[in-house]
């Protein structure tokens, strides 16, 4: 086989592999840019979920990603400040939440006064009821 044979014989192979290349890589682009766009549609429709889900994310990366010592050593007073932060929010919260509770019928004392309360009238009631049947009960039998 000459060497203008073989050249004819690889360009004669070259031309449906470089066609088949080509449609790949448009229908690729194409692929991609479908993706690319129902992804930025999704994003506008509920930037929420996006946002919720970035979050997630970077909790995940950050959860797997190790830390460096210079990292630890930069971070840990930062962390016990936010500890601290929220610790002092925390009991705030409930002393706050105590004291607005305080005097109104959700104190402990008040339901428990309220608790007695009912049974105390309650019971009334079931005595009288009963007193009642009694009564009844003896005009039937006498009468």
């Amino acid at each position: 086989m000459s060497k203008s044979d073989k050249n004819k014989s690889v360009e004669h192979v070259q031309e449906p592999i470089g066609a088949k290349v080509t449609t790949a890589y448009e229908a690729a682009l194409d692929k991609a840019s479908g993706a690319l766009e129902n992804t930025v549609s999704a994003l506008e429709s509920n930037p929420l979920a996006a946002l919720l889900g970035g979050i997630a994310l970077g909790a995940a990366a950050g959860a797997l990603i190790p830390r460096g010592e210079r990292e630890k050593a930069l971070l840990a007073p930062l962390g016990d400040k936010l500890a601290a932060a929220a610790s002092a929010a925390i009991a705030a919260g409930r002393e706050a939440g105590t004291d607005a509770l305080k005097g109104t019928a959700l104190d402990k004392d008040a339901l428990r006064n309220q608790v007695t309360g009912l049974f105390s009238e309650a019971a009334k009631a079931a005595a009288a009821a009963g007193t009642a049947a009694f009564a009844a009960g003896r005009s039937k039998v006498s009468g």
